[in-house]
């Protein structure tokens, strides 16, 4: 756990400049053992937080490094953009550290995005259990079908959108529609994921979305981030992933120079939990 800890420190250093999860350093503390055969991990608004599993449906919540990468980056997130835990903005609260729980395995594995293998909690089923993960950014809604837990329900497509009041409004089964659309956007690029299509997403992250944003808007600051980026071509890869999953960003309106003066009018200011249905509704997020 500690060497997973490390692994998504040293990625957000050396990838993008930040120091740790508030970007001044503060300190990664984990609570581990949590209660009693607990099915979840989370990020508490201040740490860290690991359950051992009950070893019937999930074993211990340390072994995954992904994981630990996706907790860690909500607090990432609640320090940026603070994306509304709630329907779409939830789900990019979720897609976020999916992202970036993905990236910080790859990198640390220094895994191309052809040869990574996209899953989230890989090795966290306990034995018997017919899954081969939490999540499949690669393939949403394959990662796991068995008897006692059900079937992967995320959907990879804007078709398959699922409207529910259960787990916040669906942010771990909708998040499936913006991981893939990051996935193919991955392989556009081609080579480390980290080092192009990682850094826009981070900066879109980081500098651009807002707590409300939803998918549509995701989509339009990635491509914008990726146009100034690595130009049209960035722009255009981008772009294509969206479309790809149902989300149409499209290309900007070019208007003609007026020859008049422009009169402003006035000045403006500025959980991976028991039910893998919800794999992480145990996660808390910092009000």
């Amino acid at each position: 756990m500690r060497s997973a800890i490390g692994a998504t420190q040293r990625y957000f250093v050396k990838v993008h400049g930040r120091n740790s999860i508030d970007g001044r350093g503060l300190p990664l503390d984990a609570t581990v053992h949590y209660r009693r055969a607990f099915n979840n991990a989370f990020w508490n608004g201040r740490q860290m937080v690991f359950g051992d599993g009950d070893g019937e449906i999930f074993g211990s919540f340390t072994r995954s490094l992904d994981v630990i990468g996706h907790e860690l980056t909500h607090g990432v997130t609640q320090y940026e953009a603070g994306l509304e835990y709630e329907g779409e903005s939830g789900a990019l609260n979720e897609h976020m550290s999916d992202v970036f729980g993905s990236l910080v395995k790859q990198y640390a594995l220094k895994h191309t995005a052809r040869k990574a293998d996209w899953l989230i909690g890989a090795g966290l089923w306990a034995p018997g259990v017919q899954g081969i993960a939490l999540r499949s950014m690669r393939a949403p809604g394959t990662a796991y079908d068995d008897p006692r837990v059900g079937r992967d329900p995320q959907p990879s497509h804007m078709d398959g959108y699922v409207e529910t009041d259960d787990d916040n409004g669906g942010v771990h089964i909708n998040s499936g529609i913006p991981n893939h659309a990051f996935y193919l956007a991955a392989i556009g690029f081609g080579g480390y994921a980290w080092a192009h299509v990682g850094k826009v997403w981070y900066l879109a992250l980081s500098k651009s979305l807002r707590r409300d944003a939803d998918f549509k808007t995701a989509a339009r600051v990635t491509v914008d981030v990726a146009g100034r980026q690595y130009g049209t071509k960035g722009a255009a890869i981008v772009r294509a992933a969206w479309k790809l999953v149902g989300i149409e960003v499209r290309n900007p309106v070019r208007r003609k120079k007026s020859r008049r003066p422009t009169v402003a009018a006035g000045v403006g200011g500025g959980g991976h939990g028991a039910d893998p249905r919800g794999a992480e509704r145990g996660h808390r997020r910092a009000s």
